[in-house]
């Protein structure tokens, strides 16, 4: 296909591996799912630098975003989670990019 970026859900273990798209898709930007919108869980921020990490192992640092899996309003009439969960995967998210962009700049 000629597409310029995948984003794909990786927050799960049903994901599989990242080796499998990363020997395939390296020449491609990748959007790294790396939070689970559906889990009241805040993914602690070490977890997600090392699943970019192991992305990393395929990807050049300007080809890698971070993304939640889907959304967190997957449904017209109620979000997935609470506002104030969501916030905070979102600022662990926030917070891993910061910290991978200050190793790999």
């Amino acid at each position: 296909m000629k597409i310029d970026q995948f984003v794909l859900e990786y927050a799960t273990p049903r994901a599989g591996d990242i080796d499998v798209v990363g020997k395939t898709l390296a020449d491609r930007e990748l959007g790294l799912g790396v939070i689970n919108p559906r889990t009241d869980e805040v993914e602690p921020v070490e977890l997600l630098t090392a699943k970019a990490e192991k992305a990393l192992e395929y990807y050049r640092p300007h080809q890698l975003f971070l993304n939640t899996d889907c959304g967190f309003g997957c449904f017209a009439s109620r979000s997935v989670n609470e506002e104030e969960v969501a916030y905070k995967k979102l600022c662990a998210m926030v917070a891993a990019a910061r910290e991978l962009r200050r190793r790999f700049s």
